[in-house]
C-alpha cells in the first residue's frame, strides 16, 4: 500500500488535501500538528474513501507541534474516539494512551540525526505497549546505514514493520520495503508537500520507480547515485524492463564505505550494479575479477555477479569513442577521424583515463592537464601522453577538448575542479570540438559557452543514450528502445538558462 501524509494549516485546506490524496493512495496520514484549531475529525473524515492514520508530530520527530505535550496527548485521545483506521503514537508515550475501539496502533520511533542501530530492541518495546504496527523514521544515506532497518522489514514476524528513510536516498528503503511486504510505504502528495526533504512524490513512485510492479520475486538492478543522469537511467531501464515483460526493476542507492557491501548485495539478491562516476573510481574494491580496461583506468562502471564472484567492467569509454568519432565525421566503424588529431583531456580521474584509453586506440595525439601538475604528469607518463602544465594551458593548441572532471562549469568564474583548476572560457576557439562529460542530461554551461564561441560541440546526451542502450543490452540481453531513452532523458532535463 501507499501512504500519503497531509499536514494542512487549516480545516478547510485539510478537507481539500484529503480529497486530493484519496484517489492517489491506499492510506492517508492526517497530521494534526500544523492545524491552528482542533478539528472536528468526524466531519473532516466524512466522505473520504480511504482509511485514515492520525498523527500529531512533535518538532523533535520532524513535526510542527508547538503547544504543550499534555495538549498533544489530548488531541490524540480525542482523535481515537473518532474511529480512524490507525493512530500513530511515539514509543515513549504509547503506554499513556490505551487501546480504544477498532483503531490500530502504529508505535513509532524517530531518529532525525543518525541511522538506527538496535532495531530489534525497539520492536520488543513496541510490543510491550500494544503496537499493531511498528514504524521507524531515520536517515538512510547509504546501503550500510539503512541495513538494520532493511533487516527489520525483511524479517518475517507477527508484528509488521514500516519505515521512512530520510533524504533522497530513502526511496531505496521504500522500494525494498515494497518487495519484502511491508504494510505500506510513504510518498508526498506533490512537490512542496514532502514530509522531509527529498521524499519522493506519488508521481515519482508511480512513473519513475514503478513501485506497484515490485513484488516478492522482483529482481533489482542497483543504480548508484541520485542525480539527473542516474534518474534518467532508472526511468529508461524500468520502462525497458516493463516493455520486455521482465520482473526486474532499478534500485537507486548509495554505497558507503563498508567491508560488508558484497554480503549485503548478495542478501538482497542483487547481481548487477551500475556505478556512477563517484563509485566507479572505488568500485574495483568490490570485485574479484577486473577487466583489462577497468584495471588500467582504475575505473569500473558496471559490476556483475557471476558464479565465481563479482566482475568489474569499464564500458563507458566505448560510448564516448563512438559518439565522438561520429561527431568528427565517421561514417563507418572503419573510419578513424581521431587519427593524428590533437586531443586534450582535462582531468586525471577514472573517466579521464577511460577516455584516454579509447583515444590512444584510435591513434589520437593525446595531451593531459589537471589541477595537480604532478598527478597530471604521472597520468601522462603512464598513458604515453603529453603533459600540459596548468601554466601552459592557454598556449596549447588542440582539435578536441574533453572535459572529464566530475564537476560543473560556471561561465562567470570558469571551470572549477575539486582541487581548484579553473578554465577561462577564452580558451575555447571556433575550430575546436568540445565534449563535456560532467553533465550528461541537458546542455552544460560549458557546452553553451562553447556554442556561443563558435565551437563544434558533441552532446553528452548522445553519449548517454549510447551508453544506456549498451548497458541495458549487457545486463538483459535485450535491446532498449531508443525512444524510451530519449523520453527518460527529456523527463530529467532542466530548462536551459
Amino acid at each position: 500500500m501507499l501512504c500519503i501524509a497531509v499536514a494542512p494549516e487549516s480545516r478547510r485546506l485539510g478537507k481539500v488535501d484529503l480529497f486530493n490524496a484519496a484517489p492517489r493512495c491506499d492510506l492517508i496520514e492526517f497530521r494534526l500538528d500544523r492545524l491552528g484549531k482542533e478539528p472536528d475529525l468526524k466531519e473532516m473524515l466524512d466522505g473520504i474513501s480511504k482509511p485514515i492514520l492520525i498523527s500529531c508530530r512533535r518538532k523533535a520527530d520532524g513535526g510542527a507541534w508547538t503547544d504543550s505535550e499534555e495538549d498533544r496527548l489530548v488531541q490524540l485521545r480525542t482523535a481515537i474516539i473518532a474511529g480512524p483506521a490507525y493512530v500513530e503514537l511515539e514509543l515513549d508515550i504509547a503506554g499513556k494512551i490505551p487501546r480504544f475501539g477498532a483503531t490500530k496502533r502504529v508505535v513509532s520511533y524517530t531518529s532525525l540525526d543518525k541511522p538506527l542501530g538496535n532495531v530489534e530492541s525497539i520492536i520488543e518495546q513496541a510490543k510491550a505497549v500494544n503496537a499493531d504496527v511498528v514504524k521507524f523514521v531515520a536517515p538512510t544515506p547509504t546501503l550500510d546505514a539503512a541495513w538494520p532497518l532493511l533487516a527489520a522489514v525483511a524479517k518475517k514476524r507477527d508484528l509488521p514493520v514500516v519505515g521512512m528513510g530520510l533524504g533522497r536516498q530513502g526511496v531505496m528503503f521504500s522500494l525494498l520495503s515494497q518487495k519484502y511486504g511491508a504494510p505500506w510505504i510513504y510518498a508526498a502528495l506533490e512537490k512542496g508537500l514532502e514530509a522531509h526533504a527529498g521524499q519522493p512524490t506519488f508521481t515519482e513512485l508511480e512513473e519513475l520507480y514503478r513501485w506497484r510492479e515490485i513484488n516478492s520475486t522482483t529482481k533489482f538492478v542497483a543504480i548508484t547515485g541520485f542525480g539527473p543522469t542516474e534518474s534518467a537511467t532508472v526511468r529508461a531501464f524500468n520502462a525497458g524492463f516493463t516493455a520486455h515483460g521482465l520482473n526486474v526493476r532499478c534500485l537507486p542507492l548509495e554505497i558507503g564505505v563498508s567491508d560488508k557491501v558484497q554480503q549485503m548485495l548478495d542478501n538482497l539478491g542483487i547481481s548487477v550494479l551500475v556505478a556512477n562516476p563517484a563509485l566507479s573510481e572505488r568500485s574495483l574494491n568490490l570485485a574479484t575479477h577486473i577487466d583489462d580496461v577497468a584495471r588500467k583506468a582504475q575505473y569500473g562502471d558496471l559490476l556483475v555477479k557471476k558464479a565465481d564472484g563479482w566482475h568489474a567492467f569499464n564500458t563507458g569509454w566505448k560510448s564516448v569513442l563512438r559518439v565522438l568519432e561520429a561527431g568528427l565525421g565517421a561514417k563507418t566503424p572503419e573510419d578513424r577521424p581521431l587519427d593524428k588529431r590533437n586531443v586534450l583531456i582535462i582531468g586525471t580521474g577514472g573517466m579521464a583515463k577511460s577516455v584516454a584509453y579509447g583515444i590512444q586506440r584510435r591513434q589520437g595525439l593525446l595531451s593531459v592537464t589537471g589541477a595537480d601538475d604532478n598527478e597530471a604528469r604521472q597520468f601522462a607518463q603512464l598513458n604515453g601522453a603529453r603533459h600540459i602544465p596548468v601554466a601552459s594551458l592557454y598556449d596549447t593548441l588542440c582539435d578536441v577538448v574533453v572535459l572529464a572532471e566530475a564537476q560543473r562549469f560556471d561561465p562567470m568564474t570558469g571551470l572549477t575542479s575539486g582541487t581548484g583548476l579553473k578554465l577561462n572560457p577564452a580558451f575555447l576557439r571556433p575550430h575546436m570540438y568540445v565534449v563535456d562529460l560532467t553533465q550528461q542530461v541537458g546542455k552544460s554551461p560549458l557546452t553553451l559557452e562553447a556554442e556561443m564561441r563558435g565551437c563544434k560541440t558533441i552532446g553528452a546526451e548522445a553519449i548517454l543514450v549510447d551508453s544506456l542502450a549498451q548497458t541495458f543490452k549487457a545486463i538483459s540481453s535485450r535491446d532498449l528502445d531508443l525512444n524510451l531513452i530519449h523520453d527518460a532523458i527529456a523527463a530529467e532535463r532542466q530548462p536551459e538558462g
